[in-house]
């Protein structure tokens, strides 16, 4: 397990088990990030390796917004060097692809789901009449990824949340990325839209080979399908297997406060007193900046992404 932050040392992680000897897709070297008057992570170093599926959570406000956007080089860091595929990051990366959290207002949209996924080919334009052949290919082949060509007729608002979070996975895979960050794709979604999210999600990481970074308010949806679980909390990171990092010591640390680690029927509650504290803190979820997150936004726009307000 690695466990960096404040005054631990950042040991380099080692690929899991079974991992492909390959460059790592992402690393952070001492990286520290700061919003405002706060610091969010502290020297933190850790290693993500090519095929993994990494569940990234924490209590709220514990930086996992900020840690995304940070790769996707829209925050700098304050000190320290984070990584893509061994060069440092820069705006607009292709081979990252980034589902950020969306508001309400995308169930609303007449747009048909064919048009949507294209929309993040070129942020400039609106949907396949105006697309070149090799975009409309990739939109198709996205589509059979995630098993969206049904989707793709209908528009948006006629879509469940669990539809939508389909589309927008198209969307990320545009391009050939070889890192997937997903922020919170679960939110708002019932248990069963929750289940059928990971599995897709799982199902073409495997397909694909690539990395993917998924952030979500609480573990057990995930418990099934993640590789590696990176915890974030009180300017520390913990990464390593859910055996490792979601035990009292870690957590209570990155909590700052004493917490209990209960495990009934194969399910995981994070406790502290009577309180399950990731669903607490989901009550009041909310970014690092204090307020909800907005927009859709794909990162291959030369500047800071595709941005599409929903």
């Amino acid at each position: 397990m690695t466990l960096t932050g404040r005054n631990t040392p950042a040991p380099a992680a080692s690929a899991p088990t079974g991992a492909p000897s390959t460059a790592p897709v992402l690393e952070l070297d001492q990286v520290t990030l700061e919003l405002g008057d706060r610091t969010i992570l502290r020297d933190t170093g850790f290693v993500v390796n090519q095929g993994e599926f990494i569940g990234v959570l924490g209590p709220n406000g514990a930086g996992k917004t900020t840690l995304m956007r940070a790769v996707l080089g829209l925050v700098p860091a304050a000190s320290g060097t984070i990584r893509v595929l061994g060069q440092p990051v820069e705006r607009g990366n292709a081979s990252i692809g980034y589902m950020p959290q969306t508001r309400s207002a995308l169930a609303g949209r007449r747009v048909r789901g064919r048009d949507f996924v294209a929309m993040a080919a070129d942020g400039h334009r609106w949907g396949l009449p105006h697309a070149d052949a090799h975009t409309r290919a990739d939109v198709e082949r996205v589509l059979d990824l995630v098993g969206g060509r049904k989707l793709a007729e209908r528009p948006l608002s006629e879509l469940s949340g669990g539809e939508r979070q389909r589309l927008l996975l198209a969307q990320c895979l545009l391009g050939n990325p070889k890192l997937l960050l997903l922020d919170e794709p679960l939110i708002s979604l019932d248990p069963h839209h929750q289940k059928s999210v990971v599995e897709l999600v799982r199902r073409v990481q495997q397909e694909l080979g690539i990395a993917v970074l998924f952030s979500a308010h609480e573990l057990n949806p995930l418990l099934n399908s993640i590789d590696r679980v990176l915890y974030l909390g009180s300017g520390v990171a913990a990464l390593g297997t859910v055996d490792e990092v979601i035990t009292r010591p870690v957590l209570s640390r990155l909590y700052g406060s004493p917490i209990d680690v209960m495990r009934v029927n194969g399910r995981i509650f994070v406790m502290s007193g009577d309180v399950e504290v990731e669903k607490h803190d989901h009550e009041h979820e909310h970014d690092e900046n204090g307020g909800h997150s907005h927009g859709h936004s794909h990162p291959h726009d030369s500047r800071d992404g595709h941005t599409h307000d929903v």
